[in-house]
């Protein structure tokens, strides 16, 4: 509301201080806009993702890789009684046969047998039955110890053998045996040679006679003669998986188990 200069008088003479408002001071006038410089937009890069901010923190244990675990050093395996060396063989992880094996193949026949039969390295039947000397070389075998009265099982010591192999494992596709893998178990049948304490050993294959003569002459220039392993009279001959594909040395064959019976007669 405006008052006029008269009654502004009459109401300062009343005591009454008319309030006016203050003039308003003119705009100043806007600077001319100017375009703006051109900022280039700083990019960051994005923060990482923290997983474990988002899904809970799982721990997995990490398992340490399982190492091959040696055979029990020569001198233990020669303190054990049988219990223990089958244990032990059965456990044995020395070599790189055992990761291939279904059974390890320890050996069959009476524990004080007369005679003992040593081959070579399990093959496929043997390895799936852990039984030494099964399948067609098992059948003629079994059948040459049955022509001299032998058998492997249900007999008395003097009728019974008790059969080993150098190797408990099967090389794969049974390949033939490495140096390595023979002096890995060579302790576990010189154990069972020394608890069976045969009278005779009868050596079948070149890997059987090599590992227990110490010779890499070959069979045909060893056989017929006698030898000997800690004392104990040895006669070589074929192996039986040879003689099914060479039928012509089965003659031979026989010839060395009439020695050995010989041998075996003289010696009692």
């Amino acid at each position: 509301m405006s008052w006029s200069e008269r009654q502004q008088a009459m109401l300062e003479a009343m005591g009454l201080r008319v309030w006016t408002a203050p003039p308003v001071p003119e705009p100043e006038p806007e600077p001319e806009p100017t375009a703006p410089e051109p900022v280039l937009a700083k990019v960051e890069a994005p923060a990482p993702v923290r997983v474990a901010s988002v899904l809970p923190q799982i721990v997995v244990p990490v398992q340490p890789a399982e190492q091959p675990r040696a055979p029990a050093a020569a001198g233990a395996v020669a303190a054990m009684d049988w219990t223990q060396l089958r244990e032990a063989v059965a456990g044995c992880r020395a070599c790189g046969l055992c990761e291939g094996r279904k059974h390890t193949v320890f050996g069959v026949g009476h524990e004080r047998a007369h005679w003992m039969v040593v081959g070579e390295a399990p093959g496929e039947q043997e390895d799936l039955q852990g039984e030494p000397f099964v399948g067609q070389a098992g059948k003629l075998l079994d059948s040459m110890l049955r022509a001299i009265g032998l058998t492997r099982a249900d007999g008395p010591p003097e009728k019974q053998v008790f059969i080993a192999n150098t190797l408990k494992c099967r090389p794969p596709r049974n390949r033939n045996p490495e140096p390595e893998e023979l002096a890995q178990c060579e302790p576990y049948l010189n154990r069972q040679i020394a608890l069976v304490q045969p009278r005779i050993i009868l050596a079948m294959g070149r890997f059987a006679v090599q590992s227990l003569l110490r010779s890499s002459e070959p069979i045909g220039r060893l056989r017929g003669r006698v030898h000997e392993y800690q004392g104990v009279p040895l006669i070589v001959t074929y192996h039986p998986a040879y003689l099914l594909r060479n039928l012509v040395d089965k003659a031979r064959a026989w010839e060395d188990l009439c020695l050995a019976m010989d041998v075996l007669q003289r010696k009692t």
